[in-house]
């Protein structure tokens, strides 16, 4: 058993790409043509960090309801961590990129963290060890 992938509902695909490929370093595993359950054309999109297994969908949003959630999928809380091998390079890179950390480094028992946005506006952990 493992876990295939995981959606982020977001505004729309392509900024969402941009983000995720160009400024977090994903790779473009899909993104193909699909329709929504009553035959609208939509999107099946799929981003993953290089060498992961588990994927994540991005959803255009569909509807007030779906939008509503965009960059609030889990209520204002860090829902998605990101754990690179070299930290320093990775915020480096990301921040040269135009991510928006929402403060500085910091470091923690479990290593250092730096809490930043995603295209959709919800809250990711950057972690890797401590220097």
């Amino acid at each position: 058993m493992r876990m295939e992938s995981v959606a982020i509902v977001v505004e729309d695909y392509d900024p969402a790409i941009e983000f995720f490929v160009k400024a977090l370093g994903f790779e473009l595993v899909e993104d193909s043509p699909a329709l929504t359950n009553d035959g609208r054309p939509k999107r099946w999109v799929v981003v993953r960090p290089p060498g992961a297994e588990t994927g994540i969908l991005l959803a255009r949003a569909d509807g007030d309801h779906q939008s509503a959630v965009v960059g609030n999928q889990v209520a204002g809380r860090v829902g998605f961590f990101l754990r690179v091998d070299d930290f320093d390079a990775a915020y480096a890179r990301m921040t040269a990129a135009g991510v928006e950390f929402i403060g500085p480094p910091r470091s923690e028992p479990y290593g250092r963290v730096a809490v930043f946005l995603d295209v959709a506006g919800n809250r990711w952990d950057l972690l890797g060890a401590d220097r």
